[in-house]
């Protein structure tokens, strides 16, 4: 048998999220693609590079994604470690059902999050291959990581 990886408990995955984590949608025009634009659903945690063990705990907590280093150019901003996951089967089956069952706190981040499923579930009944679905898309996308979400 193999050595067990390093994990963290799922409340620190939900906690970390929450403070450190992002639920983007990338969108970009392109023919290649039927309705004219491109897809792709993205999961990140971004921690300053000393952290980087943890990002591969929270990589083997949950069992999918990668860990990539990102170089920082602003100044006075240390470099840092991005926690990814834009595969679509893993954000399917990995990432939306595991903050279903473990929601997150803040409300932003949890509007964020609800925003973001919606959008996969447009994605999975092949409405991004229409026009029409796009626009939808976009419109959904824009109601997304506002720092004043919720806020009067």
């Amino acid at each position: 048998m193999g050595r067990t990886k390093p994990t963290v408990s799922k409340d620190y995955v939900v906690g970390l999220t929450d403070g450190e984590g992002c639920f983007f949608v990338n969108t970009w025009n392109s023919p290649a693609y039927k309705a004219g634009c491109g897809i792709q659903l993205h999961f990140h945690i971004k921690m300053q590079e000393k952290d980087k063990p943890l990002l591969e705990k929270i990589k083997n907590t949950l069992k999918c994604g990668a860990v990539y280093f990102q170089k920082e150019h602003r100044a006075n901003h240390c470099q840092c470690y991005r926690y990814t996951v834009n595969s679509h089967r893993d954000i399917l089956k990995v990432v939306i059902p595991f903050f279903k069952k473990h929601p997150l706190q803040s409300v932003s981040k949890q509007k964020s999050f609800v925003v973001f499923c919606q959008i996969a579930e447009l994605i999975q009944s092949g409405k991004h291959l229409t026009k029409h679905g796009i626009k939808k898309i976009r419109t959904l996308k824009s109601q997304m990581n506002r720092k004043t979400a919720g806020l009067a």
